[in-house]
């Protein structure tokens, strides 16, 4: 078989493999990108990438990356036709995005967490993105398939997905050291455009170490701290924060909504020329670590969008009708529950977890209750970062529940808190009946004796979350 005729039937068998898993017959995240690289081969992907006269852009990173793509789609679409996909990590994901949309430029969220089962350099060999963009990168230390996955490994699986790029735009999240790093290793072989925060109304609350310098290990220094270890840093070997391209220069935080003031001078790939704008947008207040997300997609969509001439209007138009639906599923959000604020949803690492606590005490007004859903089985790492968190809280009362499977592990935890907290209660409910994990969670934070009540930690990314949130905001 030809390998013109091999490529055209691999899209047909695509095709048909996409009405079948509206059925139920396998992943329709999956399965048509799936059929294609088996019947065209892997090396066809290149073929069907540049179908797209732009091309593919990638988001990846630690926290970020559903919210910052969901925001990016909202953007681009308004101006032209896009293919897309979200939460994908696999490849087979991209590709059935690429194969199910219509456009010449593509956004797909790309999670990795190592190298082996992330394939960061096949993807951006195969892609060939015209842009990748780093939301932010925290320690992480999850297993992956069993297998502790190191902070350093984990930073060159990132990294990898730009490193062979040769055209495009590495879009980077200026205040971290570690993605600001990766971009500017990139600078010598096309534009990186920068984005960030240039206000002094937002400091870190929370008081933590500085990380080392990504190029010397020497401890960074920093004159402003945001959030975690996001800020204006430098260090004695010359490394230092990029000015931003893409910058927040004011802000008016209100209870009911917030005013941001964005100003952006920045390189557009798809009309290769250098562009201004400044726009002002009213949005809920959806929390610090969302300013970075609308930051995010702001840059990278003033990066490619083709209508250069409507970026303010439809940055504008996209953020001041935004409500609170664009979080995606399971993620941090404070449900009312008459005169109580319960913040909930996931943070299996340790920023994730710090970013829901800054978030959630922009609430607090009195007594705090900690409902702690732990890590597992060699995820000490992420207990020690969650740790870190609540004693900065420093609730009145602990509640600690297995987050993941092992509920002996979960006591060990526990025991280790309640060194620290003479008010603390372990539940140890099991991870195979989740149906009695999830009522019984909801029970806790619906008779709690406290008005403010966060729950937060690991299980399961979506489900759990969104299962006891919905339930919450039923009652």
């Amino acid at each position: 078989m030809g390998v013109k005729i091999r490529f055209n039937v691999a899209k047909f068998g695509a095709k048909v493999a996409s009405q079948v898993s509206k059925f139920g017959f396998g992943s329709g995240n999956n399965l048509p990108g799936y059929v294609f690289y088996k019947i065209a081969g892997k090396e066809a992907l290149k073929d069907l990438a540049h179908e797209m006269s732009i091309g593919p852009i990638l988001i990846t990173g630690t926290n970020g990356k559903t919210t910052t793509t969901t925001l990016l789609i909202k953007l681009l679409s308004a101006d032209t036709k896009i293919r897309k996909s979200f939460e994908s990590n696999t490849i087979h994901a991209i590709t059935t995005g690429i194969l199910k949309g219509d456009g010449d430029l593509g956004v797909f969220e790309y999670g990795i967490r190592n190298k082996s089962y992330g394939i960061p350099d096949t993807v951006q060999r195969l892609i060939d993105p015209v842009g990748v963009v780093y939301t932010t990168i925290s320690r992480e230390h999850s297993q992956v398939a069993g297998v502790k996955n190191p902070f350093e490994e984990y930073v060159d699986a990132k990294s990898l997905l730009s490193q062979g790029m040769t055209r495009g735009v590495v879009i980077s999240n200026a205040d971290d050291p570690v993605t600001a790093n990766i971009a500017c290793n990139k600078r010598n072989d096309l534009h990186v455009n920068f984005y960030g925060l240039a206000i002094d109304s937002i400091n870190d609350i929370f008081e933590s170490d500085s990380p080392n310098c990504p190029r010397c290990g020497k401890k960074l220094e920093y004159s402003q701290k945001f959030l975690n270890h996001r800020g204006i840093y430098s260090c004695c070997c010359g490394f230092k924060r990029h000015e931003p391209n893409v910058k927040l220069i004011g802000a008016d935080f209100k209870p009911d909504n917030w005013d941001l003031t964005i100003e952006g001078n920045l390189y557009n790939y798809t009309n290769n020329k250098d562009i201004s704008f400044e726009v002002s947008i009213n949005v809920p207040p959806f929390g610090f670590h969302n300013i970075y997300n609308t930051l995010a997609s702001i840059c990278t969509y003033a990066t490619f969008t083709p209508k250069i001439d409507n970026i303010e209007n439809t940055i504008k138009e996209v953020f001041n009708n935004l409500d609170m639906s664009f979080i995606p599923p399971g993620r941090f959000e404070v449900v009312k529950l008459n005169d109580k604020y319960v913040g909930l949803g996931q943070g299996d690492n340790g920023d994730a977890a710090k970013i829901n606590a800054l978030f959630m005490n922009q609430y607090i007004d009195g007594p705090l209750e900690f409902i702690y859903t732990t890590p597992d089985e060699n995820e000490e790492e992420i207990f020690e970062d969650h740790l870190e968190v609540i004693k900065n809280l420093n609730p009145d009362h602990m509640i600690v529940v297995p987050g993941r499977k092992s509920i002996e592990k979960a006591k060990e935890y526990y025991n280790i808190i309640s060194e620290e907290y003479d008010n603390a209660d372990f539940y140890p409910l099991s991870y195979d009946k989740m149906d009695e994990r999830i009522r019984k969670l909801v029970d806790l934070a619906e008779t709690s004796d406290y008005n403010y009540v966060i729950m937060t930690g690991c299980g399961e990314e979506q489900e759990m979350w969104e299962n006891i949130k919905q339930k919450l905001i039923n009652k």
